[in-house]
């Protein structure tokens, strides 16, 4: 699946996890590893230079400030230098132990801009680093560097929690965009490299747009009320949406099950009602997988959206390794040939909100082929949502 990935390294034990992950993904797919190390050498220099100005008076004569400048850059350079190959070298007899091809390579500057650029410049499927680096505190919930190279690079980001054994199985989160079915067929492989299950689950929030419904009422004049087409939008989401989000999110499981049969895999299914993130981070503390698996983005997402709330979240509070996946599918659904639809359906059905339109056209389709029909009325529809609700 991946034929080459990024291992980020700097002797943190969530890097030395990370490093374990990859060779293990490495050794199943064949992958070759790339150890990198980034060290810092001209932000040292322009730190020493600016306590210069610091140093006792007989420091800071010309001749002495620019023979102290050269024996500290000399000193910080090779001395950084000799700490990255340190690291790389551990790397590389870690990975020639298993019998994986790998390289070692280190960059100067910036840690996080310079691990996104190594990772646009080659051809890396993945990047596994660690949740947090050596700047650790108490009261961080992820580091730096992993969320920054998290929101810029395109491509898939192992975060390693500290100590591979962080419980058993694969969750993956489903909420039925594109990106949530090529995380779960990234599980499904990952799946296979580390012997376990994998749990699809999905999370709907019942209560949205009740409340946000309540919140119009009170503010919308009777003409704006008109206008707005309120009671009718009220009873559609009321009807449609609210009633109907349970078998819209069952119905997004049901697709994963059948995307993992394809792949000749069974996996678990779990729906879970209230807020995706909350119920997402509720669900992973309480069954504790070995990994998550999270979409980038999500069904919500607008073009240019580095990650998605949902994912962003999820990266804060879990206690499993993560693992952001970028690829994208869109299986098919049940019987796929195109229905006719009467301009008053047709009509009805933009109505519902994009995220959800997809999947309420699937279902009725489904269910007029089921009944022979060649054609989606209203009242077809109608009951349809009968069905739904009982």
């Amino acid at each position: 699946m991946y034929g080459e990935i990024l291992v980020c390294l700097d002797n943190s034990t969530h890097s030395m996890t990370a490093s374990e992950l990859a060779v293990s993904i490495a050794r199943a797919s064949s992958s070759t590893l790339t150890g990198l190390h980034v060290y810092a050498a001209r932000l040292h220099n322009a730190r020493f230079q600016e306590m210069e100005d610091g140093l006792p008076q007989e420091y800071r004569r010309e001749d002495e400030i620019k023979n102290t400048r050269e024996v500290h850059d000399t000193l910080i350079t090779k001395g950084l230098r000799i700490i990255s190959d340190s690291y790389t070298a551990v790397f590389l007899a870690k990975a020639e132990k298993a019998g994986i091809a790998a390289r070692g390579v280190s960059r100067e500057g910036k840690n996080f801009e310079e691990i996104v650029k190594e990772a646009a410049e080659g051809t890396y499927g993945l990047i596994s680093m660690g949740r947090f680096g050596l700047g650790k505190t108490e009261s961080d919930r992820i580091g730096s560097v992993a969320e920054r190279v998290v929101r810029r690079a395109r491509t898939d980001i192992l975060l390693a929690q500290e100590g591979i054994d962080t419980g058993k199985g694969i969750a993956v989160a489903i909420d039925g965009s594109p990106a949530s079915f090529g995380g779960l067929l990234t599980a499904l492989h990952l799946a296979d490299v580390f012997n376990c299950e994998v749990e699809a689950i999905s999370a709907f929030d019942p209560m949205f747009h009740q409340t946000a419904f309540r919140s119009l009422a009170g503010v919308l004049s009777d003409e704006a009320g008109r206008l707005f087409r309120f009671r009718e939008q009220e009873k559609l989401h009321d009807e449609i949406i609210d009633k109907g989000l349970a078998k819209i999110y069952r119905n997004h499981l049901d697709t994963a099950e059948r995307l993992a049969a394809s792949r000749g895999k069974r996996i678990r299914t779990t729906l879970l009602s209230g807020k995706a993130s909350d119920e997402v981070i509720k669900h992973v503390r309480k069954t504790r997988p070995f990994m998550l698996v999270l979409g980038r983005v999500g069904a919500h997402a607008i073009e240019g959206l580095d990650i998605g709330s949902v994912t962003g979240n999820c990266l804060r509070e879990v206690d499993c390794h993560v693992l952001v996946s970028s690829r994208e599918f869109s299986p098919e659904l049940p019987g796929n040939d195109a229905l006719a639809w009467t301009e008053e359906a047709a009509l009805i059905l933009s109505r519902i909100p994009q995220f959800a339109r997809g999947v309420v056209r699937g279902m009725v389709e489904d269910a007029a082929r089921k009944r022979g029909l060649n054609e989606v009325t209203p009242e077809f529809m109608r009951k349809v949502r009968k069905s739904m609700e009982e």
